[in-house]
């Protein structure tokens, strides 16, 4: 893969996580407005993993005959036509089904662009590669939730100017040059597929947690603090650069850590980031009555846990072979998407029966859970 190549998939993974940081926190706020209750304003942001979800299984083996390129390309005009299509009629099982093709598209594409991208990094630059690929996910992420204001010049505005965005970066897929994965065996069936998942399992299940993790975190932060912030007193404004300032700590050690794990390893860099981004959210439930204090707060911890996706993705790459990267790259999408649907269903049950409590006491929690299953669980093993 030369440089062109890999900054093109850089690109239009940061455009994705543009219109996913929008998405989250725009249809929650709108929702709020409306009147809809925070446990189906919750419910109803699970329609994007869950089109993760559904999607997930039957990826591998058109990958594997056709390559790369078509792969993302499809993905990504799922994501276009979706997100225009929006404005078109509002309604809770319309946008449902919209959020859900938005789901679909993001995980066809994003499987795409890793799988590439771990597939082809050397060992050496692995981290520093797929850190590279967080980090233009992350200021994507982190510039979406500031157009959300937006919505009081005219709705469908985000809308728009998201879909306008993916469509320009989904230009430039054109001028890839396509390529495939390396083949082990030849797939003839879904058992295939599940034998595959196994063996994932075997080599690299302890690397599934992080990702599981991060999707709760930021399924749970996009889509269920928006109404936790307007019920304690913020406006939209301050929730975009509440939501900014986590997604921008993010990027700035997203990075650095990927180096750093390279020079001392995934488990021993998960476990710091994972205990101190804990605390760091239990410190931002002491800091809610200003903005500045949990801006603060946030983009702490942003900085030590907006890398958990991707260092998870590094960490599975250690451990799988590279005849199943492609399986091992699904199985971290799964393991997000069941993390982003736990996250807002809990963060909305959370927000209307723990009336009095900090919503980040919820997500501190979490990460301490997660901490001591890598910390107390032995290591899986390494591949052959």
């Amino acid at each position: 893969m030369n440089k062109f190549h890999f900054w093109i998939l850089i690109s239009i993974v940061a455009i994705s996580g543009f219109s996913q940081g929008m998405l989250l926190p725009l249809i929650a706020i709108i929702f709020e407005q409306d009147g809809v209750s925070a446990t189906l304003n919750g419910l109803h942001a699970t329609a994007l993993y869950i089109g993760i979800l559904i999607i997930s299984p039957f990826m591998e083996q058109p990958l594997r005959k056709y390559g790369y390129k078509p792969v993302i390309i499809i993905g990504g005009l799922i994501v276009v036509v979706a997100l225009a299509l929006f404005p078109l009629w509002k309604s809770l099982w319309f946008w449902f089904f919209l959020r859900l093709s938005i789901g679909i598209g993001d995980n066809v594409l994003h499987f795409g662009t890793q799988t590439w991208i771990t597939s082809f990094s050397p060992k050496e630059k692995r981290g520093r590669n797929i850190s590279l690929y967080g980090l233009f996910f992350g200021i994507g992420f982190a510039v979406g939730p500031l157009i959300t204001p937006l919505i009081a010049i005219l709705e469908a505005l985000p809308f728009m100017i998201s879909s306008a965005l993916c469509f320009i970066s989904w230009l430039f897929l054109l001028f890839l040059k396509n390529d495939f994965p390396e083949q082990a065996v030849e797939f003839t069936s879904f058992k295939d597929t599940a034998k595959r998942f196994s063996k994932v399992l075997k080599y690299a299940w302890v690397a599934f947690l992080p990702p599981l993790g991060y999707g709760f975190l930021e399924a749970s932060i996009n889509g269920s603090f928006p109404i936790y912030g307007l019920r304690i007193g913020f406006n939209i404004s301050d929730i975009s650069i509440l939501l900014a300032s986590f997604a921008i700590g993010g990027i700035v050690f997203q990075l650095p850590l990927g180096m750093i794990s390279d020079k001392y390893g995934r488990k021993r860099v998960l476990h710091t980031i994972l205990l101190f981004g804990s605390l760091s959210f239990l410190g931002a439930s002491f800091l809610e009555h200003t903005v500045i204090g949990l801006a603060s707060a946030l983009f702490v911890a942003g900085m030590l846990v907006g890398s958990t996706f991707s260092l998870g993705i590094s960490y599975m790459t250690d451990l799988t072979p590279k005849s199943l990267l492609p399986t091992g790259n699904i199985l971290c999408g799964i393991a997000f998407s069941i993390g982003s649907l736990i996250g807002p269903y809990l963060g909305g049950l959370f927000i209307q029966k723990a009336e009095g409590m900090s919503f980040f006491l919820i997500i501190s929690v979490m990460l301490l859970v997660i901490f001591f299953f890598i910390s107390r669980i032995p290591s899986a093993k390494t591949k052959g």
